[in-house]
């Protein structure tokens, strides 16, 4: 039998309910024991694993949620339960080192299968009366059978914004980084706000400066746990970097050569630093 899913039809499908299709069609299997995803070693290299797999190392399941269909292949999150099944056969990944491991098409559908697989362990019990809920047929939402009521997928919006003061980008430091790496500065959107009104409030709060010509760059669902990052740019407009001391211990406005260790371009801050390197290097 051939491992190796079509994946040049449609691009993914999100389906609540799978279609009906013959028993040896292939699924892709996203597995995690906690947050790092199941691949199976294979011919030295590493892949998703199918069904027959997941039976195979006996793996204890206690969650299963349908994601959809990407190109011939249905698509499934499951919830492992921890154990010491792992050998020779079998390695976990962190979500966010799986660059150069699977494609980028895959590796995306790793993190909707991860926020989906979240959602269903958390929501397993009603949260206001303690119920069992259950998984309702026509949309993606658990349901209480007592109270009625009903749990979405949390999705919690996030900003990051790539700040230029005529040559220079604004790069800051967070204690949480690894040792020397700096990002952009970046915040989650809180009740009331626009995201617009986000970006202007988390740069103040961080850095102390004001900013203008904010402008939408792009968005990306970034599932750590469960957020949808939205990217913009903006201008420098006033004031003196001042930092917080808790969120940021170091920032700094920076030329295209004077750039510090900055996160990689799978990152989005990385990818909105190499947008301004890229600008810079024409402009020159």
């Amino acid at each position: 039998m051939n491992h190796d899913c079509n994946t040049k039809g449609p691009d993914f499908l999100p389906l609540i309910n799978p279609p009906e299709k013959d028993k040896r069609s292939l699924e892709y299997c996203f597995a995690f024991m906690g947050r790092s995803l199941l691949l199976i070693c294979e011919n030295n290299s590493l892949r998703l694993p199918l069904t027959e797999d997941l039976e195979n190392i006996d793996a204890n399941i206690i969650g299963k949620q349908y994601l959809g269909e990407y190109g011939e292949c249905s698509c499934f999150s499951f919830e492992l339960e921890h154990s010491s099944f792992e050998n020779d056969s079998v390695r976990f990944h962190e979500l966010r080192k799986l660059t150069g491991i699977l494609d980028d098409p895959i590796a995306s559908l790793a993190a909707r299968a991860v926020h989906v697989m979240e959602w269903d362990r958390k929501t397993r019990f009603c949260g206001f009366c303690g119920s069992k809920t259950e998984q309702r047929a026509n949309e993606r939402a658990k349901e209480c059978p007592e109270c009625g009521l009903l749990f979405f997928p949390k999705i919690s919006p996030a900003i990051i914004v790539m700040i230029e003061k005529e040559d220079k980008l604004l790069m800051a430091r967070s204690p949480y980084f690894p040792e020397g790496i700096y990002g952009l500065i970046a915040g989650f959107v809180e009740p009331g706000e626009s995201i617009e009104e986000a970006v202007v409030r988390e740069v103040y709060e961080e850095v102390g400066i004001s900013i203008k010509d904010i402008e939408y760059f792009g968005s990306q669902p970034w599932p750590y746990p469960d957020s949808l990052m939205i990217r913009f740019t903006a201008k420098y407009s006033g004031g003196e970097i001042c930092i917080d001391n808790v969120e940021i211990e170091d920032a700094g406005w920076f030329t295209m050569d004077e750039m510090p260790s900055v996160p990689g371009t799978s990152s989005i801050s990385g990818q909105l630093v190499e947008y301004f390197l890229q600008k810079h290097r024409l402009d020159k």
